[in-house]
């Protein structure tokens, strides 16, 4: 009789313990560090994520082509060259000339007529070497020739870039921080149609 009333008493504290454990149990599990971090950048980087209507709400829709007739003056046309600038024909306004190469960049200020006025170069700003042939040279060559260009009482110029190099837009840059006001800007370099004969290919 003893033995039958020890098994029941030790199955009760059995079950019991069993739905004591149901529901203290806590499942733990462990992952390499790499992981858990791929699994945060991933995390960081879905919460970085627009919305799909995010960045439409607030835009405007424009009209390219009613903006272009509306300013149909930033265009040449027939009566471009007698077109007033501060008082001045376009046809005479003075022209600065950016002529541009890989190795340097020349700056210089002619008339309407095309007697130049005013010469720097990087050379002369005191660039060396491949130094010359920088954005940085080509943009403090600029600044030194507007200012001079501005002392002589020129506000308003034309500008005409030549050539490639790394000091096309850098010049044109500077001119406009030295405080000269472009009115246009005219891409003259030249475009051979018959190049020269390229070389023969190298032999594998």
């Amino acid at each position: 009789m003893l033995p039958k009333q020890f098994l029941a008493t030790f199955r009760k504290l059995l079950t019991c313990q069993t739905k004591v454990m149901q529901i203290n149990e806590t499942r733990s599990f462990f992952m390499g560090a790499q992981r858990f971090r791929d699994v945060i950048d991933r995390k960081e980087m879905l919460r970085s994520v627009p919305k799909m209507d995010e960045g439409s709400v607030g835009e405007k829709v424009l009209d390219v082509d009613t903006l272009i007739h509306q300013k149909g003056d930033i265009f040449p046309d027939a009566d471009t060259p007698n077109r007033l600038f501060n008082g001045i024909p376009f046809k005479n306004l003075p022209i600065v000339n950016v002529r541009v190469s890989p190795n340097n960049t020349i700056v210089s200020m002619s008339d309407d007529k095309g007697v130049v006025k005013l010469l720097r170069s990087c050379g002369v700003e005191g660039f060396k070497n491949t130094r010359k042939g920088t954005n940085i040279a080509a943009q403090a060559t600029a600044i030194t020739l507007g200012t001079k260009v501005l002392e002589r009482g020129i506000k308003t110029v034309r500008v005409r870039v030549r050539g490639l190099g790394p000091g096309r837009m850098s010049a044109v840059k500077g001119l406009q921080m030295a405080g000269l006001e472009i009115v246009s800007i005219t891409d003259s370099t030249p475009v051979s149609w018959n190049p020269p004969r390229p070389r023969k290919a190298k032999k594998l």
